[in-house]
């Protein structure tokens, strides 16, 4: 597979606005480990872009040399049009950023938390209830801004996280891993107030592990062993996925992945539900095959369009191996 350029959302023009985020060649080491290998790409104003792999693949170091907290090993970088290496401090008045750990006090209320942000971002005394009441608004907390923010569920507090680190309205918002360890229902709703902001023209850095979230975004960066190894919308690179998906339903699949995964035809096989999931070059070559080869099970088998999670292990599978 070649290796992925950096593309803006949308061909460029004449009158275009310059990307809001822009990576080239970015690199960070730690000794001897590069946890960051020489990334290049662009993030378009007003894009939900999310950053897929898995842990320690270079996610997380990527967002915080963007957010300034971290200086790159080599490369360049730019966020609002300031320099991530020089400019650090006004990169930070451009951002919100928001962790998985949620950086909130939890011995303060919902109401004191955000005026304590309030603070930290220098919020003009005459805005700062405006914005509170957005806040807690956007939030929906308002039976709940008098509580203390230990007892609050994981997904109010990432409600009210979120609201904290968009209280002085960037236009970029850095989002790392926000929804792990909270619930489905939750994760929907925090996607709902990330589509709110999009629509608003502020533009996303989402990264994730949850498959499911990734299909939201407006473009996807693969990133695996600290290299960007593809880079696309989700339909873009479904479209380019090398082979065909074969999904076969049986019993005893564990049992069955040892018999077909090395099948001629077969290239990958994997555990996927109650069933797998077979990466082969002609599905119609293969079926028939793969019906000889199991003559004492019944199986259901039906050439299917490629999943994110068909493209992540492929893509990984393919660096390992």
């Amino acid at each position: 597979m070649p290796e992925p350029q950096p593309q803006p959302a949308a061909a460029a023009t004449a009158t275009a606005p310059p990307p809001a985020v822009t990576l080239r060649e970015l690199t960070r080491r730690f000794g001897d480990f590069t946890a960051v290998n020489r990334v290049s790409l662009d993030v378009a104003r007003g894009e939900i872009f999310g950053f897929l792999g898995p842990n320690g693949a270079g996610k997380s170091t990527t967002i915080r040399m963007l957010c300034g907290i971290l200086p790159p090993s080599s490369g360049k970088g730019s966020v609002a049009g300031f320099d991530i290496a020089t400019e650090s401090e006004q990169i930070k008045k451009q951002i919100g950023y928001m962790s998985q750990k949620f950086s909130l006090y939890e011995d303060l209320t919902v109401e004191e938390n955000i005026d304590f942000y309030s603070g930290i971002y220098r919020i003009p005394g005459a805005k700062k209830r405006e914005r509170k009441e957005w806040v807690i608004e956007m939030a929906g907390l308002a039976d709940k801004r008098g509580a203390r923010t230990a007892t609050l569920s994981g997904g109010w507090k990432q409600r009210l996280a979120l609201g904290c680190a968009i209280l002085h309205e960037p236009p970029i918002v850095f989002l790392d891993e926000p929804t792990s360890g909270v619930d489905p229902v939750s994760r929907r709703s925090f996607w709902e107030l990330i589509y709110r902001l999009a629509g608003e023209g502020v533009t996303i850095f989402v990264t994730t592990h949850y498959l499911e979230e990734a299909e939201c975004c407006d473009r996807l960066g693969f990133i695996f062993g600290g290299e960007l190894i593809a880079l696309g919308s989700p339909a873009e690179l479904k479209r380019n996925f090398p082979g065909e998906i074969v999904a076969l339903e049986c019993e005893r699949p564990f049992e069955v992945l040892k018999r077909v995964e090395s099948l001629p035809g077969v290239r990958q096989a994997t555990l996927f539900g109650a069933g797998l999931h077979l990466t082969v070059e002609r599905a119609e070559a293969i079926i028939p095959l793969l019906k000889e080869a199991l003559p004492d099970q019944e199986v259901r088998l039906e050439r299917i369009a490629p999943s994110l999670e068909d493209l992540f292990v492929s893509f990984m599978e393919a660096r390992s191996g």
